[in-house]
């Protein structure tokens, strides 16, 4: 059954609230906000007032995870610094997952490639989960959405090394490419499982170049704003973008498809799709 993913042209704060509010799916209880706080020096990554209507609506605490590698996110004192100097904290509540340990382990009994995933221990603190991600291209994913973050975006730095490293953290930058992207979509199953599909979806197709947020140095965005989109199913919402990129008739969208095909990006909805936590198979409602 193909899922439903409402899109705009509109890229504004007040129609990411409206197509919320289209799906019609409540986030009730504590709800956990996944942003990606932006490295440190990263020109594109989506700013805190552009969330803050949204937020606000749902009464959400914006969380993270800290990173794996060197930079300004890779401790807890030096991503609190950063949360603040990127405003985060000025307008949020705000909580790195795993800002003390330990971690969480969640289990992935029918996990392809990994069979247990790390992640920060005050995801238990949460009841609903609301995935508010910048599409864009990535150095190693190809591109980052809305499985990204269910999987790497909710890992501790501990468990952004064993899903690189496709079960084994020590071969972090060494493990078989696509066997990296495939443990992408077990974890991300593990973090949709965690919170029993209560879990909203948005991304933004805005400031799209073909690096990651958490590059602290990126290139510009290659190609025009396209939209927002929303769903409860993250499969779908990333399938649905990538098409949207593939449609799009912008000069610059070579450069794009490029960083998604080198790296083989699709991979990882491929196989997501049949984990049982979404389906590649959608229908975009334009509103």
């Amino acid at each position: 059954m193909a899922a439903k993913v409402y899109f705009s042209r509109e890229i504004s704060s007040a129609k990411v609230l409206e197509l919320y509010k289209i799906l019609g799916k409540d986030l009730t209880g504590k709800v956990a906000v996944k942003v990606h706080s932006g490295e440190k020096g990263n020109q594109n990554f989506l700013k805190p007032e552009f969330w803050k209507d949204m937020v606000d609506y749902v009464n959400g605490t914006v969380v993270e995870c800290n990173t794996a590698y060197n930079g300004e996110r890779n401790t807890t004192e030096k991503h609190k610094k950063l949360f603040a100097f990127h405003g985060w904290t000025k307008y949020f509540d705000t909580d790195i997952l795993d800002g003390e340990g330990p971690d969480l382990e969640l289990a992935i009994p029918d996990g392809k490639i990994i069979k247990k995933n790390y992640v920060g221990k005050n995801i238990e603190n949460y009841d609903s989960l609301l995935v508010l991600s910048h599409f864009k291209g990535h150095p190693m994913g190809g591109f980052g959405g809305a499985v990204k973050q269910l999987s790497i975006g909710f890992a501790s730095s501990f468990g952004k090394s064993y899903i690189h490293g496709a079960g084994d953290p020590d071969k972090f930058w060494e493990s078989d490419h696509d066997e990296f992207l495939a443990s992408m979509a077990d974890a991300a199953k593990s973090v949709v499982d965690f919170f029993k599909g209560e879990a909203v979806y948005i991304n933004v197709m805005k400031n799209m170049s073909v690096d990651c947020d958490c590059c602290a140095v990126a290139e510009d965005p290659c190609i025009a704003d396209i939209g927002i989109l929303v769903s409860d199913d993250p499969i779908a919402i990333d399938q649905a973008c990538v098409d949207l990129v593939y449609a799009c008739s912008d000069p610059g969208k070579p450069h794009l498809v490029e960083r998604i095909e080198s790296r083989n990006g699709l991979h990882t909805l491929v196989c997501a799709d049949g984990r049982g936590f979404g389906t590649r198979e959608y229908e975009l409602i334009e509103v």
